[in-house]
């Protein structure tokens, strides 16, 4: 106890002391390991139909419906990922990634990436997400259950063939999914 008291109290004691609990603070901000332990759950609808308008006769007309244009399932990457994907025009033209049962861990910084790379099993497929195009969607809202995100006006969906749950922090893919269009 003694020759730890002695060395605490030399300045290379004190340096080091000060540079082990910067180092800690750092890393748990960093890697935000509690984020493993939480789970988010959100529950969105698919945004509705218009409501139905009135034909020149008088009677009302079935409003239109939003449309799959492609979707696909979920493989894991960095972490357990599982759930789908669709990509879904609404009546108003505009589109929308719906992710729906996702069932991920939490992570510091995820978003969702609308992307043209292809999905590829295991590590292989980490990291391909950010070599070509991408968009991101915005925050991962939760790491579970069904949720909507807009795609960005003047974005053509079309070119883009994949979806991935990136995390921003990292550079690495928690899961994927390969759009087919339907």
């Amino acid at each position: 106890m003694g020759r730890v008291r002695k060395a605490l109290g030399r300045p290379v004691g004190i340096g080091v002391l000060v540079v082990a609990v910067v180092a800690a603070g750092l890393g748990l901000y960093w890697f935000q390991p509690w984020k493993l332990w939480q789970d988010t759950t959100v529950r969105e609808a698919l945004p509705a139909a218009v409501a139905p308008s009135a034909s020149a006769a008088g009677t009302p007309s079935p409003a239109p419906e939003p449309r799959t244009l492609a979707d696909g399932e979920l493989i894991s990457h960095e972490h357990a990922t599982s759930g789908t994907v669709r990509l879904v025009r609404l009546p108003d033209g505009s589109h929308v990634v719906r992710l729906e049962d996702l069932d991920t861990s939490n992570g510091p910084d995820l978003r969702v990436w609308l992307t043209d790379a292809p999905v590829r099993d295991g590590r292989a497929g980490w990291h391909v997400f950010d070599d070509g195009e991408h968009v991101s969607l915005g925050r991962l809202k939760g790491n579970k259950g069904s949720q909507n995100y807009p795609v960005p006006a003047g974005v053509d969906p079309s070119r883009f063939t994949s979806v991935s749950i990136w995390c921003d922090r990292f550079d690495v893919s928690f899961g994927a999914a390969e759009l087919a269009r339907a």
